[in-house]
Parts: C-alpha cells; structure tokens; sequence
C-alpha cells in the first residue's frame, strides 16, 4: 500500500545474520544419454540472461538468493545485477539482452522504491509488452500493480494481512499454507501482497491465500508474461533457520521453478 512500511522478505537483522547417481542403466539407455546435453552442461555465455534488481531498498539476501536459484535452476540463466550502485542502470539498451527481469523482494517503503525506479516504468512496460518476461517475488509483486508501481497487472496488489478475511494479523516471518493448483503446500511468507485481479481477467492463478485470494499469478502483457508471488519460492534454508521457522513441506525448490518456467513461457 502505498506509504505503507513493506518489510518484505527477511528483516534486515536477520539478513546480516546468514551469510549421478545413475544407477544402472542398459546400454542403449546410456548412450542416449551420453549423446544429449542438458541446459545444465550448456556454456555460461549460451544461457538465458536474467536481470536482477539488486539497488536500494533491497534486503541484503534477497537479490543473491533468487539470483543462485536462477543459475542452479533446471533450465539455468546467466545473472546480470541492476540498478543504482550496481553500476549497470535499468534502460532498454540492458533490458533488450534479457529474457527475464526479477524485482526481488527487500525494502520497506514503497514510495521511496518508486521514486527510484518510476523513470524506468515506461521501458518497462514497453520491454514486457514486446516480449520480455517481469517476476515479481513479494515487494516486487507491488511494484507490478498500479498505485504507485509499473501496472503490468490486470488488476492490482494489497496487503494480503489487510484483507478482511486474512488468516495472518501481522508483519512477522511466518509459513503460510497455499493451495499450489489443488494441493497443499507451504510458503515462506512476510507482509506480502495478494492479487486483486479485474472480473474475467486473463491470469492464470498458481496459488491461492486460506481465503481464496490469489497469491501466485502469471498473466500476459502484449507478448509478455507477469509472474508474481506474494509469498517467498525462493526462500532457502538460512531464511527458514533464522527465522526460526520450519516449513512442513521440506526447503524445497520446485514452485519457484515452476513459477519462473511459466513467467518465461517455457510450460
């Protein structure tokens, strides 16, 4: 909300605190194998190229921890830091190299993230409607909506602890339970937004908070895609640890990597 104290992601406090088999296989089957090469084997330079917002405003963790999930994942991305003291400014020249551009979470004033980044909101809106791909991982899904953030949202973005009917009254890390395309699962979670999405909006909802409201969306832009979570996929296990939180389902990895595979269009 704006003007609003949007902690999001690990608290600067707990921040600065963390720091084949193959088995046997036939003979045929391991020459198949032997002749194909997975994403994984190609040369860095040959990668996808993801931008990665890492300026001010951002928690310590939150840029590196989706950055190494973006390199390690199973199709992986060559990672590239923008923003105000990263040296590498946000414009069209560096977003036409990309495939995808993250928005992090990390910061606690919206208003003042968007001073920084309105003069970027045009490009923005102009790189993903021709093509690009925008994910957007808890502070970063409010700067996809509209008031202030670059609007590539058919619709827009609260508070998800603001809503009438929430299931969490506070600002404090916490685990919250998710139905992930009909199951269960558990996110790591810190005063994220929900999706406020317009009636028949074309938006394909991963995710939804207890109360039904949409936590995880991707829609398209032009010949773009949005992706954003008000929740955490990316969390790791020092995240977990020094919250002191326990997530039920495990650390795992693989809605964040869904979530980025549908944002650039790859399922």
């Amino acid at each position: 909300m704006p003007g609003r104290d949007l902690s999001t992601g690990p608290r600067p406090a707990a921040a600065d605190r963390r720091r084949l088999l193959l088995g046997v296989l036939p003979a045929a089957a391991l020459l198949a194998a032997g002749c194909a090469r997975s994403n994984a084997d190609e040369p860095a330079e040959e990668r996808p190229l993801a931008l990665v917002y890492n300026g001010p405003q951002g928690c310590s963790d939150c840029a590196p921890t989706i950055a190494s999930l973006l390199r390690r994942s199973p199709r992986p991305f060559r990672v590239k830091y923008v923003g105000p003291g990263t040296g590498v400014p946000l414009t069209a020249r560096v977003l036409a190299d990309a495939r995808l551009y993250v928005q992090p979470g990390g910061g606690s004033d919206l208003d003042g993230v968007w001073r920084v980044l309105r003069g970027s909101a045009g490009i923005m809106r102009d790189w993903v409607r021709g093509g690009g791909s925008y994910l957007g991982l808890c502070f970063g899904g409010y700067l996809a909506g509209r008031n202030p953030g670059f609007d590539l949202l058919p619709g827009d973005t609260n508070g998800y602890i603001d809503l009438p009917d929430t299931t969490i009254h506070d600002d404090r890390d916490t685990v919250v339970p998710v139905m992930w395309r009909g199951r269960r699962r558990y996110m790591y979670f810190q005063d994220g937004p929900a999706f406020l999405l317009d009636h028949g909006a074309d938006a394909d909802v991963l995710a939804t908070y207890p109360n039904g409201a949409p936590a995880v969306v991707v829609a398209p832009y032009g010949r773009g895609r949005v992706g954003v979570s008000g929740p955490h996929p990316e969390a790791d296990r020092s995240w977990y640890e020094d919250a002191g939180l326990k997530n039920p389902d495990g650390v795992r990895f693989d809605l964040a990597d869904e979530l980025i595979e549908k944002t650039v269009g790859r399922r």
